[in-house]
């Protein structure tokens, strides 16, 4: 009997399958970064990540902003916004953060009911905040150490700790649990809009980096670093202004080559 793997399944199983090629790709020679044992590994997925977004992943974006109204574009991206705001809730929790989750747990009810569906954002300007927040915080909040830098396919930019938070992601996202073509759908128009969104960060990144795969490595890791409060240092803000919690976990650079949203 043949079974298809659900969605999570597959995360997992291909993240199983990264960690064993992991251990035959190690970095060597003196400018090599301890932060980055893997780095002949990850330029390779990185290549493959920027190539298909090149190819695909940018063109769709430009085409989705051409064709779609700014006003339907912010409504899309209030919509998905809102939709975070559960695993934000959720892990704000976890941290301790018991004004944060319930601020969160507050701006779905409002925005879902008087936003209609979330459309529209009626909390941030009634004075509720947006409290962005993953599983890979929420590790590194209880002690958890990041491990190396990893480049997953199509994700982009993670760590070991972040990797592992993507499955935890994956099941606090209410899509996740929609029929599946509609699952589908929410998935593709969730990545078409934060791509659309990312387009600015791309022009950035052509411009500011002679090495692309450094630049984002060091811009992803240094501001993973100062949301843990561990001294990394803040980074100038890279061109997104959705607030979704992927761009304020420091993808917002990684999502430019990734052309995803990771949550």
């Amino acid at each position: 009997m043949h079974h298809r793997l659900t969605l999570p399944a597959r995360v997992a199983a291909a993240a199983a399958l990264l960690a064993a090629l992991l251990t035959s790709a190690c970095a060597t020679g003196p400018q090599a970064s301890p932060d980055d044992p893997f780095e002949p590994l990850n330029r390779v997925v990185f290549t493959v990540n920027d190539k298909t977004d090149q190819y695909v992943g940018q063109p769709l974006a430009k085409a989705y902003q051409k064709v779609t109204p700014e006003p339907v574009r912010i409504a899309v991206t209030n919509f998905f916004s809102n939709l975070a705001d559960v695993g934000n809730f959720a892990n704000n929790l976890l941290q301790g953060k018991g004004t944060n989750a319930a601020e969160s747990l507050m701006r779905v009810a409002i925005n879902s009911v008087l936003g209609i569906g979330g459309l529209i954002d009626i909390a941030t300007p009634g004075g509720l905040p947006k409290h962005s927040q993953d599983f890979g915080l929420t590790l590194g909040t209880w002690g958890v150490p990041s491990g190396p830098y990893l480049v997953l396919p199509l994700f982009g930019p993670s760590s070991v700790r972040d990797g592992a938070g993507v499955y935890v992601g994956i099941r606090l996202d209410p899509t996740t649990y929609a029929d599946p073509a509609l699952r589908n759908s929410l998935y593709g128009a969730n990545v078409l809009d934060v791509r659309a969104n990312l387009l600015g960060a791309t022009d950035l990144l052509s411009l500011a980096a002679l090495d692309k795969y450094t630049f984002v490595r060091d811009a992803y890791l240094q501001r993973r670093r100062y949301l843990l409060g561990d001294g990394g240092g803040s980074l100038p803000d890279y061109g997104d202004d959705s607030g979704d919690s992927s761009d304020d976990s420091g993808k917002a650079v990684a999502g430019s080559q990734s052309g995803q949203s990771p949550q």
